[in-house]
């Protein structure tokens, strides 16, 4: 059984919702605004196995930003902190923990992507209380310049790690690593995370052991 995701727009963005999931998979329209989607949809993919992948709920206009290239980056870069310090209350208060958050520039598109997480699992109506309650948070404070899409999910398996306790709980674990900037001529790094000390992340790639700030980490997650 295909998971079910809700996205909702503040706008007719249906020529947009076709752009990011296929015709085919959208199915029916909800209080003007709401639809349902089902399946695999494009890059944005709902897994049928239980687990396997997060799940999204979407809120926001697909509206281009109104600024775009090295300014719009920055922004994004630099907005991460106080968007995480700004809806870390929010979620905790549902009850939820939030993993982590991802500010970035898609083209023309700012996409927000807030991970929450749950000892007993999450949920579709987690997902959907956690956008309806951050929509609102950033209507009133509006941290983002520009139009934005915002998308609440689970981590999945393949999760994202954001801190140093993250990647400490899974050590022993097969992670993918991708700096800021090269190291020893690369910045992708595929292997077993063998600790974190001192905000040195330790990984061992085909017999080769590795030392990588964690602070210049761009991207890492669980490889599943």
């Amino acid at each position: 059984m295909p998971k079910l995701g809700l996205i909702q727009c503040n706008r007719g963005c249906r020529d947009q919702l076709q752009f990011f999931w296929g015709s085919d998979d959208i199915v029916t329209g909800l209080n003007g605004g709401t639809f349902c989607a089902l399946g695999l949809v494009n890059t944005r993919s709902f897994h049928c196995e239980v687990g396997l992948g997060p799940i999204f709920c979407f809120w926001g206009s697909f509206a281009g930003m109104c600024q775009q290239g090295t300014g719009v980056r920055e922004a994004v870069k630099n907005s991460v902190i106080k968007l995480t310090q700004l809806v870390t209350p929010t979620v905790e208060a549902l009850g939820l923990q939030l993993w982590g958050l991802e500010h970035t520039s898609q083209g023309k598109y700012s996409v927000l992507r807030i991970f929450i997480d749950c000892d007993s699992g999450v949920t579709i109506e987690d997902c959907e209380k956690v956008s309806r309650q951050v929509s609102a948070l950033l209507d009133v404070e509006d941290p983002i310049v520009g139009e934005y899409t915002l998308e609440v999910s689970s981590p999945g398996t393949d999760r994202l790690l954001f801190t140093v306790e993250q990647f400490l709980q899974y050590r022993g674990e097969e992670v993918s690593i991708r700096m800021r900037s090269s190291i020893d001529g690369r910045r992708n790094f595929k292997g077993i995370l063998q600790d974190v000390v001192s905000g040195v992340v330790q990984i061992e790639v085909d017999g080769s052991s590795f030392e990588l700030l964690h602070r210049d980490i761009e991207k890492a997650n669980i490889v599943y």
